[in-house]
């Protein structure tokens, strides 16, 4: 009786949806779009980019003209003032800008280091924006990186990776990770962040999806798996609360896309005015071979 229930009140809410509803959305301000990290050993780099509307075409032009020119962007370590310029990086089919520090002087760059506690301000379109972030000195240790065979429905066979990390004993600890197959960039997994809510303390096991390219089609029967002869290199990255929060929320909503029974995600980032984050990464890499 109660799933004829719950059939009959699908049927009416589906049946709803398809009668014409006219809703007149209200036009939002365009805000500023930060996206900032900085990893350990690594120079920072910020891209900066203007919100559009939801119902915005999505073109090359647009996504060009996204990118927001001449702001004055530094980064501090408590006692030195790093600049970061704007340079135009050409990657093919598409152009993009970032802020980095600029070679030419490089007595004034300064790389992250773990315990390090870094600001960042950018000021653009008359407005002033700071946030924070810390790259963590303890947290998860990646031990080991391996991978064994798992066969599909139609008879391949595929790599299946997996990591052994020790959390340490101080609560409160989160990861984030991403993979790399050969030459290829460095790919966030669809779920790519961990916390030791559970595991606080231990060493566990556990497997790892591939990493993946969001603005493709997955295909859901292989996206997770290495195909054999691979060389793949294990990112491994702790990070702060603020950072784990930002990717948690993203995570979910980009997984949730499309599923009419989620509920709304709030993304929560860390600077105050603006969208997106600025994140402090500490690093760990491990490379294996998926044998043939």
């Amino acid at each position: 009786m109660r799933n004829g229930l719950f059939l009959i009140l699908a049927v009416f809410v589906f049946s709803a949806c398809e009668k014409d509803i006219s809703v007149n959305l209200p036009v939002q301000e365009s805000q500023l779009v930060v996206e900032g990290k900085f990893e350990s050993g690594r120079y920072p780099e910020v891209v900066l980019t203007r919100s559009l509307n939801f119902f915005s075409k999505m073109t090359p032009a647009t996504l060009l003209n996204a990118f927001v020119h001449k702001a004055l962007v530094t980064v501090s370590d408590g006692s030195k003032v790093m600049t970061l310029y704007e340079q135009a990086v050409d990657s093919g089919n598409t152009k993009f800008f970032i802020y980095k520090p600029d070679s030419r002087f490089p007595g004034d760059n300064f790389t992250g280091k773990p315990a390090g506690t870094y600001t960042l301000r950018i000021q653009a379109d008359n407005k002033t924006y700071e946030s924070v972030t810390t790259i963590p000195s303890r947290g998860m240790k990646l031990d080991s990186v391996w991978w064994n065979l798992v066969v599909l429905e139609n008879d391949s066979a595929m790599g299946r990776l997996w990591v052994r990390i020790t959390d340490s004993p101080e609560f409160g600890n989160y990861g984030r990770y991403f993979t790399r197959r050969n030459k290829g960039p460095f790919l966030p997994g669809l779920t790519s962040v961990i916390d030791d809510q559970l595991v606080n303390g231990t060493t566990f096991e556990i497997p790892v999806d591939a990493g993946v390219n969001k603005n493709e089609k997955l295909d859901l029967t292989t996206y997770a798996f290495f195909n054999q002869g691979d060389t793949v290199t294990m990112k491994f990255c702790n990070i702060d609360k603020a950072t784990w929060d930002f990717w948690r929320t993203l995570d979910f909503a980009y997984n949730s896309n499309g599923n009419p029974f989620s509920s709304p995600t709030k993304i929560l980032g860390n600077i105050p005015g603006a969208l997106g984050y600025w994140g402090g990464y500490a690093v760990t890499y491990k490379t294996i071979i998926i044998s043939k």
